[in-house]
């Protein structure tokens, strides 16, 4: 071979492995999402069926898994960020599940409640009742505890009954069970507001504000992808702007992933605010730490944590919310 073949076959050998680097470097960051079916996460779907992630240089998968075995998710890798309650990450934080909350997604403005039979007229009547709510360490469980310590009474004083929210709202509309009430939240919830003769509501989230919900990823993953998870932050906020220009569209997708139709998911939203920028830098500059405080008193209360967190303002990093 010639020395000015050898030296177009290097230059192009050379421009192949350059291109192979630029095409490596283009590749979106690939990052998987546990959510539920909760109406407050529905802005992470929209993200993703909207290209708002793809456009921020991210390949998002979102995963329906329950609450109750999202952490496990988590542990095994199959999860690098989650959307929860805010008390749950108390509960994976001290149970040895790394987490750190990046943003606050929404508050439920009663979205979330406890549902009873007609005859029972106020919460304290619950006592001694059969009561559906999903297991301990999630937060319909979480706002049981809550409500009923409020009202003076503990959940040894129900009979508790695990179903998940969906299972919990289709059984005590069915009247299945014997359940004389059910802790669920939307989009569970509008069934029984549609149900009158089934129920009705007895306590919500409005009344009683304590569910807050937000968005985190593992230590590691923050770590090692600071622009992905910028990129997360930003996307979130960009569906809160598409909600707010063309809302019909955006309940249409939204509303496609629970099965609900533009009009029904706007009537499941209407119960919920979303955080914006504005609500975050209010959120994380003195609510999360009144609520944390109470929140862990409780779940050392009634068992589902052991210890206090020694140190709560290290579950949360607000840096990339500049």
């Amino acid at each position: 071979m010639s020395k000015s073949m050898k030296t177009l076959v290097a230059a192009l050998a050379g421009a192949a492995l350059a291109g192979g680097a630029s095409l490596a470097q283009a590749q979106d960051t690939k990052v998987a999402i546990g959510i539920s079916g909760w109406t407050g996460f529905a802005p992470l779907t929209l993200a993703k069926e909207a290209g708002i992630y793809k456009k921020n240089g991210l390949d998002v998968s979102i995963k329906k898994i329950p609450q109750k075995d999202r952490h496990l998710a988590i542990a095994s890798g199959d999860l690098q960020c989650a959307a929860t309650t805010v008390e749950t990450w108390i509960v994976w934080n001290t149970n040895g599940i790394a987490t750190t909350q990046l943003f606050k997604m929404d508050q439920g403005m009663g979205s979330d409640g406890i549902v009873a039979r007609n005859a029972i007229g106020k919460v304290a009547d619950l006592k001694g009742k059969t009561v559906a709510a999903s297991a301990p360490g999630t937060s319909p469980h979480f706002t049981l505890a809550w409500i009923l310590k409020k009202n003076g009474l503990k959940l040894s004083d129900v009979k508790l009954v695990t179903l998940e929210p969906a299972a919990a709202a289709n059984a005590f509309v069915a009247g299945t069970g014997d359940l004389d009430a059910a802790v669920t939240y939307e989009p569970y919830l509008t069934l029984v507001r549609n149900k009158p003769e089934a129920g009705k509501l007895i306590a919500d989230s409005l009344q009683y504000p304590m569910v807050f919900d937000s968005f985190g990823c593992t230590p590691k993953f923050i770590k090692e992808n600071p622009k992905a998870v910028k990129a997360l932050v930003e996307s979130y906020f960009e569906a809160l702007d598409m909600i707010a220009k063309d809302k019909v569209k955006a309940f249409t997708i939204m509303g496609a992933d629970v099965k609900q139709t533009a009009e029904q998911f706007e009537q499941s939203q209407s119960k919920i605010k979303w955080a914006d920028r504005a609500a975050n830098k209010k959120f994380f500059g003195g609510e999360i730490q009144a609520f944390n405080k109470e929140a862990a008193a409780l779940l050392l209360e009634i068992g589902v944590i052991k210890t206090l967190p020694p140190n709560m303002d290290t579950l949360f990093d607000t840096s990339y919310l500049n």
